[in-house]
């Protein structure tokens, strides 16, 4: 968690931002995260970084574009130099906001007019960036959002209890942050953002938009103009998406799930998460083949140690939280990249 002195600082630097441009990572946490700080100071853009793993230079041009005169970055754990540098010519401040635990030092040796606040950092829990970002707003009015961007991330926060007093038809029996994600109404709304997300930039745009106007949790699935798109790719991607489920379901190989798929549907996260759920004592590695590269995101007890063990085996990159990660590699690794992570969670 950050302290008092940090948010009252986060909170001086969105007072001072008249126009800024909020870049957050391609999920429910980063949405979340945007739609929070922006509602809480009635200002500011939106752009979802679909790059990966980091936000890369190409999206510099967005904060020159509509004349920034500031830069927040929420839950991107990876700043190509090149953006920065970028930003940095541009003579805008920058504040990172993020909970993955990343070296930042050479960041902020290397420039002076850039910010750093990670729930990660010292003997910090690493609460999603929702969860600093309702902290740092305090609207009760958009408890729902915090909660639907934490679950989203698998945390649980502590003003979960909050919202289940207020909005008991869309909680339920939860045990686990999945439990919440899963099975609860506001479950169903967290999901949805995370496949809203999919769509194009002026949906997505449509999305922001919505969310920062819509009325509360039970507006959300209404049948409105303001939300038509969202509703039409939520329901497209839920059909896919299933049958997806029902597929990896039949690629258990003793403590492993390995699945591959490929086609217009990036949603590898999504797959491996929810699969996690329903084998939790098992290993999974979703492997989403796009040209001759694979995006890979796997769960499961120490991966991210695991994964450095393999990547220096088989090459590529990635990172991430000890039971989550994402990685990158060559399509033609992929047959390697299996022998070589199940060796290492066999003991081999």
């Amino acid at each position: 968690m950050l302290n008092k002195k940090q948010i009252k600082e986060i909170k001086e630097h969105l007072e001072k931002a008249q126009n800024p441009i909020f870049y957050y990572d391609n999920d429910a946490d980063g949405l979340c995260s945007f739609v929070l700080l922006r509602k809480f100071i009635g200002r500011g853009k939106g752009v979802a970084v679909r790059s990966f793993p980091d936000l890369n230079a190409s999206y510099a041009r967005k904060a020159a574009e509509l004349n920034a005169d500031y830069v927040f970055v929420l839950d991107k754990p990876v700043i190509a130099k090149e953006f920065m540098k970028d930003i940095d010519n541009l003579g805008l401040p920058m504040v990172w906001i993020d909970h993955h635990d990343l070296p930042v030092e050479e960041y902020e040796k290397d420039f002076k007019n850039f910010f750093v606040y990670n729930s990660a950092r010292g003997n910090g829990e690493g609460e999603p960036v929702t969860y600093l970002s309702y902290k740092i707003s305090e609207r009760k009015e958009d408890l729902w959002l915090a909660v639907a961007g934490c679950i989203a991330d698998h945390y649980l926060p502590d003003f979960a209890r909050e919202f289940a007093e207020k909005y008991s038809d869309l909680w339920g029996r939860v045990k686990e942050p999945f439990d919440a994600y899963y099975k609860t109404e506001i479950g169903k709304i967290a999901v949805g953002l995370n496949f809203g997300l999919k769509d194009s930039v002026t949906n997505v745009v449509r999305l922001q938009n919505f969310l920062i106007s819509c009325a509360g949790p039970r507006s959300f699935f209404q049948e409105l103009s303001e939300n038509y798109y969202f509703r039409k790719k939520y329901s497209d991607i839920k059909k896919k998406y299933d049958a997806l489920i029902r597929d990896a379901r039949k690629a258990v190989e003793g403590n492993l799930i390995f699945f591959e798929y490929a086609g217009d549907l990036s949603i590898s996260a999504d797959l491996s998460n929810e699969l996690s759920y329903l084998y939790p004592d098992k290993y999974v590695v979703v492997a989403y083949r796009n040209g001759g590269l694979a995006n890979l995101s796997i769960r499961g007890a120490g991966v991210k140690a695991i994964l450095t063990t393999v990547l220096g085996k088989v090459g590529g990159s990635g990172g991430g939280h000890e039971n989550a990660v994402g990685a990158r590699i060559g399509i033609n690794d992929l047959p390697k990249f299996k022998e070589e992570f199940k060796n290492e969670i066999n003991g081999g």
